[in-house]
């Protein structure tokens, strides 16, 4: 079951971008500026207004040459280690080419907080931490301040700068992010002569993320982490480590098929292993697009959903040839001992092949709640009408190689709206995917599924079952806003859609009625398969 965006205003209203915030004027900027200097480490002693003023000197003459940096723009993050806006192309995320020895947080995306650091970067686990040594050497206004400054200095390795992220793609949700780790993101100066231990040394950047949350629903699985963790670490080309926060065995195994298609490195727990880990670059939280989905206009290379489709693919081949190897060694098995057993007499009996291929059509099975009541007689319906049906009845142990066989290889998809419609993605491009809705859950159902699949490709068919098809329909009066007015419900908060429309009730589908969208689906994947052999499913 999908974990539908929570709104103040609107039980399900879709989350936008939130406006950027109001332009500061010059003068606020720079008092800013001039407030995080004063406060920035150097005057953590009393000192002497002789000092203060070869300081406000040392500033004035700088001011010139930063102010250009300070002045022209302003952005989410640090002014002192962005980018200007100019130079940028608008569809590079910010955060994703910055200098050595910066930290970089890129805080505008309502869905996740990024943060990018390069140079001498080093984990510290027992501590949550992730620190980047900045070296005093790259900056003549650093080495003119530490001249003066040097006498009163006690700490060489004090802090420049301090971030904290929680790398979870769900930040407005309040109550699933307080159960998300949090890291610290600390910039130190790196003076001469300094050591730092360093156990295990990379030479390839690392992408940190939680698998926490709602970790173990596969639509938050690919939602709010595969996909985000495709997006983010595409660009890559295999070349980066995955430091993964909440880390959990089962999710390694589920989706090491997966994970190994995007990092040529094992992950590490970021918590059970508490070497120093060194790297030349880290990016701290994943990006994420919309529901399900790749915005290739935000990915270099127009990288789309349809490349993530792909990438599946190549994932899931090499298990899906190892049981096709086994099943027909099975069946050579039983057909050797098939014929061993028969008389010599005995005629064999003569196979005939249909003349035209049948569509496949695979039903996504429900218990429990959203439960297709009357599904063997859709089975029966499906069987006539000329589809060869497979019923599918996935749990949180089947294994996604063998639900991705499944679905790559059927041309329709039936499924009552819920968490396990995720699958849609391993359907191929042009087939079709009927989704039917329950009181309560249209929007829901569209944003989430629909809108997602014809992205993907899929022909999109949406079947709203009409109040009589839902065993609430018995339960409450006619008149009821259950049943008159889901809308209103759901405006009362999560616990009553939960409550009512997703674990409340089930479907008895009205089978004449839904005929025609089977009906027409049929005749849609007919044609394809039998009158366009080059779009043929394989």
């Amino acid at each position: 079951m999908a974990r539908y965006q929570r709104h103040q205003h609107h039980q399900w209203r879709k989350v936008e971008k939130p406006c950027a915030a109001a332009e500061e004027d010059e003068e606020s900027q720079t008092t800013t500026f001039l407030m995080e200097f004063a406060n920035s480490g150097y005057y953590y002693k009393r000192t002497s207004p002789k000092l203060l003023y070869l300081l406000f000197i040392s500033f004035l003459s700088c001011s010139f040459i930063l102010a250009p940096h300070l002045f022209s723009s302003t952005t989410t993050f640090s002014l002192l280690y962005s980018t200007p806006v100019e130079d940028m192309d608008v569809n590079v995320p910010l955060c994703s080419s910055i200098s050595n020895g910066t930290i970089c947080c890129d805080r505008s995306n309502i869905r996740s907080d990024i943060c990018v650091m390069k140079g001498d970067v080093r984990t510290h686990s027992a501590s949550s931490t992730i620190f980047l040594y900045r070296s005093t050497e790259g900056s003549s206004f650093q080495n003119r301040v530490s001249d003066v400054v040097e006498e009163n200095e006690e700490d060489e390795t004090e802090e420049l700068e301090h971030e904290k992220v929680k790398p979870y793609t769900r930040k407005w949700e309040t109550s699933v992010m307080d159960t998300i780790d949090e890291l610290q993101l600390i910039a130190k100066k790196d003076t001469l002569g300094m050591h730092h231990r360093c156990d295990v040394q990379h030479d390839v950047p690392a992408v940190f993320f939680s698998t926490g949350g709602y970790t173990g629903n596969v639509y938050h699985e690919f939602n709010d982490g595969i996909m985000p963790l495709f997006i983010t670490s595409q660009r890559f080309n295999k070349k980066v480590v995955f430091v993964i926060l909440d880390y959990h065995n089962w999710w390694v195994m589920k989706y090491g098929d997966i994970v190994s298609q995007l990092s040529d490195y094992p992950p590490i727990d970021f918590s059970g292993d508490t070497r120093t880990h060194c790297f030349p670059e880290v990016t701290v939280g994943l990006r994420i697009h919309d529901e399900l989905t790749v915005d290739s206009s935000l990915m270099e290379g127009n990288v789309s959903i349809v490349d993530f489709r792909n990438l599946l693919d190549r994932a899931y081949w090499p298990r899906i040839k190892s049981l096709i190897e086994d099943e027909e060694r099975e069946a050579v098995e039983k057909q050797s001992a098939s014929l061993a057993s028969k008389s010599s007499f005995e005629p064999e009996s003569e196979v005939q092949e249909d003349q035209f291929k049948k569509p496949k059509l695979v039903i996504i099975s429900r218990n429990g709640s959203r439960a297709i009541t009357n599904e063997n007689l859709l089975v029966r319906m499906a069987t006539q009408i000329g589809f060869e049906v497979n019923v599918l009845r996935p749990d949180r142990t089947t294994e996604l190689a063998k639900i991705y066989r499944a679905l790559n290889a059927s041309d329709v998809m039936i499924g009552v709206h819920g968490a396990a419609m995720t699958h849609f993605m391993f359907m191929k491009p042009g087939s079709v995917f009927i989704q039917v809705v329950p009181l309560g859950t249209e929007w829901a159902a569209k944003e989430y599924y629909g809108e997602p699949a014809r992205k993907l490709g899929l022909k999109y068919i949406g079947y709203q079952i009409l109040t009589r098809e839902s065993s609430l329909y018995a339960k409450y009066d006619k008149d009821d806003p259950v049943l008159r007015d889901p809308e209103s419900v759901n405006k009362m908060g999560w616990e009553y859609t939960k409550k009512i429309y997703l674990d409340g009730q089930t479907v008895r589908l009205d089978l004449g009625r839904f005929r025609k969208r089977l009906v027409r689906a049929y005749g849609y994947i007919f044609h394809r398969l039998n009158y366009h052999p080059h779009l043929q499913s394989q």
